[in-house]
Parts: C-alpha cells; sequence; structure tokens
C-alpha cells in the first residue's frame, strides 16, 4: 500500500483529503503543523509527502527543504492557497515535484500521485489488466501491442497508456487536462500538442472497427466510444 504524509493546518481540508485519499486506497498519515510532519517523517518511510505551504511552527517550504538536506529523494507535493508564480518556482527550485492550487479537486489530487507513482517506478494502488477488449480489437497493455483480426499494431509506451486510460474511461467523456495530468504528468501547452499528435495515432489505429470510435468533445476533450 502507497503510505503518504499529509501535512495540512486546515482541519476540514485536512480530513477531507484523508478520507477521499483512504478510499483511494492509500494509506495515510496526517499531520497539521510543520513540526509535526518533520518528526513525522524522521519516524516513517513514505512514498509521497504533500505538504501544505503555510503550516504553523514551520512552513512547508522550510519542512521540504528539510527532507532533501537528509538526502530523500521521495516525490513532494505543494498544496497551497497562492497562485504566485514566484512560490511555484521556489518549491520546485526545492525539489517539489508537482504543485496543487487551492481549491481543488480529489479527483484532480488522485492523478497527480499516479502520474508521480507511475513516473517514478513504484506501485499505484490501481491493479493494471494486461488484456483488454475493444470492440473487435484485442489490447496487450503489457506487450504494447493492438490487435485486430491477424493484423497486429505496435504501439509505443505513450500511445498504450494513453489508449490504457481511456480505456478505463470508455463512454465517458474526459477533458483534455485530466488526460494530460494522468499521462503527462502536467497540463502545459506543448504537452496539450502532443495530445493531439498521439489522438489522431489512435484514431487511425482503431478505424477498423466502426463500434468502436475516438470522438472529440468540442471545448471539452475526447471520449472513447464502444
Amino acid at each position: 500500500m502507497t503510505r503518504i504524509l499529509l501535512v495540512e493546518d486546515d482541519d476540514s481540508l485536512g480530513f477531507v483529503v484523508k478520507d477521499n485519499l483512504e478510499q483511494e486506497g492509500y494509506e495515510i498519515n496526517l499531520q497539521t503543523t510543520g513540526k509535526a510532519g518533520q518528526r513525522a517523517f524522521q519516524q516513517n518511510q513514505y512514498d509521497i509527502y504533500i505538504l501544505d505551504v503555510m503550516l504553523p511552527e514551520m512552513d512547508g517550504f522550510t519542512l521540504a527543504e528539510y527532507i532533501r538536506s537528509t538526502g530523500s529523494d521521495v516525490p513532494i507535493i505543494f498544496l497551497t492557497a497562492k497562485s504566485l508564480k514566484e512560490d511555484r518556482i521556489k518549491g520546485l527550485k526545492l525539489g517539489a515535484d508537482d504543485y496543487l492550487t487551492k481549491p481543488f479537486s480529489i479527483e484532480e489530487l488522485v492523478l497527480r500521485i499516479e502520474a508521480i507513482l507511475k513516473r517514478t517506478g513504484k506501485k499505484s494502488n490501481q491493479q493494471p489488466i494486461a488484456i483488454h477488449t475493444l470492440g473487435k480489437y484485442t489490447f496487450d497493455t503489457k506487450n504494447l501491442k493492438l490487435i485486430f483480426e491477424e493484423k497486429i499494431q505496435d504501439l509505443t509506451h505513450r500511445e498504450s497508456d494513453l489508449l490504457e486510460f481511456l480505456v478505463q474511461h470508455k463512454n465517458e467523456t474526459l477533458s483534455r487536462d485530466k488526460i494530460l495530468i494522468a499521462i503527462w504528468g502536467d497540463d502545459d501547452y506543448f504537452k496539450g500538442r502532443s495530445l493531439d499528435v498521439f489522438i489522431t495515432r489512435l484514431r487511425k489505429y482503431i478505424s477498423q472497427d466502426p463500434s468502436v470510435k475516438l470522438t472529440n468533445v468540442h471545448g471539452v476533450g475526447f471520449r472513447l466510444e464502444v
């Protein structure tokens, strides 16, 4: 089970985040001050640290700096009410892996956690299915192959990751941001252009079965219709 140290001084937000992440299968240690977070760090090992920036006793930046000074490279996500570019840059310079501005959705936080776990090679709490049936296609995620009758389309890792995410949410409209965060880890403009390229490729790959469509939802994102 993925263990997360959550340091958040807002009791209501801390409870909501802890409760929702535990429902997703994560083990959460919630602390409400920077010093308490520091003690928790010293006493146990974690897979991810989620730190509020504005904390009593020791702010999140100082806590992150302390964590990195010990040689720990465990991923850090900052939570902040500030959207200032300077704060984001400061956090990233301290070795943060991601940065969420309040208010944020739990769904987005979970996606960012999953993206970090995937990027760092750690196991997520979701057990992947190796073989998917997609209309008349067989999608083999382990071997990166999309099979239609006797024709085999080899996929790149990114193509496979994107198709797998779409399959997991088939017949559901997915926003561009949600896809980008899940597959690329963030939603900047250039990664958005890459997404369009990969969507075009996947449309071509699944074009032989009319019962399977990758639809553009104008102004929102995409939907894999099966």
